[in-house]
């Protein structure tokens, strides 16, 4: 999902002009995001870390053999996704309640095939949510990265300077562990750009 969650306080993520779930979601087509970003049958599990209203997380679960791991701090969020999961029949997301910034997702070393970080590479220590990605992804395994470009006619999203490059987005994979050798870069107009790494 696309994890824009708007969070002022604690360990959450810095707030970012998340709007209402139906205007959030008119700024994607879903399936075509995630067919780009490869996120697709060869992935077995996989984590969405703030994973916010579920935007891609249920769409991935349809895709995917394996888990999805849909991770948030705000236990509304989990709660909505985890119901409208059940509500669809889809029955491999596990929602789990946990400050990612303070504590981690809580997964093994090495468990999942994917990580999401998809419009949350804003927050103040983002490097915290690439190294914890290159955590638990398996060898081989991939960390998807999506943010909104830096443009002011986006009509949503955190402030300009807030809003990291690409190529800043590669830069922390490096320092986490990515070789630079993997780097793909995505095409996601209008609002959006995206990065694939591979472990």
């Amino acid at each position: 999902m696309v994890s824009e969650a708007a969070v002022p306080t604690g360990g959450k993520i810095r707030e970012s002009g998340m709007p209402r779930e139906e205007v959030w979601s008119s700024f994607f087509d879903v399936e075509e995001t995630l067919n780009r970003m490869q996120v697709n049958s060869r992935v077995v599990d996989a984590a969405d870390f703030a994973c916010g209203y579920g935007t891609f997380t249920i769409p991935t679960a349809r895709r995917i053999t394996g888990i999805v791991y849909a991770v948030d701090i705000d236990p509304k969020m989990t709660q909505t996704v985890e119901s409208r999961a059940l509500a669809l029949g889809v029955v491999n997301v596990r929602s789990i309640i946990r400050d990612l910034m303070r504590e981690g997702s809580g997964l093994k070393d090495e468990s999942v095939d994917y990580v999401m970080l998809f419009n949350i590479l804003h927050s103040e220590q983002p490097q915290i949510l690439v190294r914890e990605a290159f955590r638990v992804l398996k060898p081989r395994g991939i960390v998807g990265i999506i943010h909104w470009i830096r443009d002011s006619r986006t009509p949503r999203g955190p402030p300009l300077e807030l809003r990291p490059t690409i190529e800043q987005c590669v830069e922390w994979c490096l320092e986490s562990g990515f070789p630079r050798a993997s780097a793909t870069s995505i095409e996601l107009k209008p609002y959006h750009f995206g990065l694939i790494m591979r472990k």
